[in-house]
């Protein structure tokens, strides 16, 4: 599988040795709160990234994990209609921890298109190396690792990249409640790959607005110092000049915005097309912490 455009390819970890079958299940249950179409802008995302798209549709055994998703299966259900044009095989399991979420699923489950187990952390029997399976080909995780300190998102990050498929990916990331303010990394199991915004520009009165929305990894980074810190801070000065594309309403100036980041020498991955669906992403390193 080929990595984002321009970034080189990082050593990949070995897949930890599981127990054969299901292994309890790690974690603890999320707020569940979710809405219809909440997690739109990452699936949109996944399915217009060529090399993200790819980790799905060149995988041997197709399987797409949901990692807690909420007091009702509704994104999950959504995730698999959206991606179900990525193979004829496409598998999709939702995995949560409280058994009545997990009921609530099987009530619309469709196998083996569509699944849901209870499992966390551990992903219920589908990690690498687990009775031979090769791993998953994506997991995506939302509004997951909010509950936790930074350090356990760190060992998580490390335990979930670790039971990826030997070219699998995780989409770990949070949103707001109706999808409207979202940001997320993409990881491999060599770590992180890219660091992903993505809004309403309507909804913004300026680009840092996003930084409540950061994964816990970040959250507490954005404090004079840090790349994430310098990086809200040059987009909010390239929102300020774009302000004269303000009557062609708010999409043009996000992308205006972005192009001015760009020309600032800010190493930007995605093109115009992206920046008017209110995205942006650029390479892990550029906003990662010390650890």
């Amino acid at each position: 599988m080929a990595g984002p455009p321009g970034m080189t390819s990082v050593p990949k970890k070995r897949a930890p040795r599981l127990a054969a079958g299901r292994a309890r299940a790690l974690g603890m249950p999320t707020r569940g709160t979710t809405n219809p179409n909440r997690l739109r802008r990452v699936d949109r995302w996944i399915l217009g990234t060529p090399w993200v798209a790819g980790a799905v549709r060149d995988a041997a055994e197709p399987v797409v994990i949901d990692l807690g998703y909420g007091a009702t299966p509704v994104t999950t259900v959504e995730l698999a209609d959206r991606l179900r044009p990525l193979h004829p095989a496409l598998r999709v399991v939702g995995l949560e921890i409280d058994p009545d979420r997990v009921a609530a699923g099987k009530a619309v489950a469709d196998p083996p298109a569509l699944e849901f187990r209870r499992g966390g952390f551990e992903l219920a029997g589908l990690a690498a190396g687990v009775r031979d399976f090769p791993g998953p080909a994506l997991v995506r995780a939302f509004n997951v690792l909010r509950q936790y300190s930074e350090a356990e998102a760190w060992k998580y990050w490390d335990e979930l990249c670790a039971r990826l498929g030997p070219d699998g990916l995780l989409v770990e990331g949070t949103c707001d409640e109706i999808g409207r303010r979202c940001c997320w990394v993409v990881l491999d199991r060599g770590g992180p790959l890219t660091f992903t915004m993505a809004c309403l520009p309507s909804d913004l009165e300026k680009p840092s607005d996003l930084a409540e929305r950061l994964p816990k990894t970040l959250i507490h980074r954005n404090v004079p110092g840090e790349k994430v810190h310098a990086m809200l801070a040059e987009l909010d000065a390239c929102w300020a000049t774009a302000a004269p594309m303000a009557p062609f309403g708010p999409r043009a100036r996000w992308a205006h915005a972005v192009r001015l980041f760009a020309d600032r020498g800010w190493p930007v991955l995605d093109r115009h097309r992206r920046w008017r669906l209110g995205e942006l992403t650029v390479p892990w390193s550029t906003v990662a912490p010390d650890r």
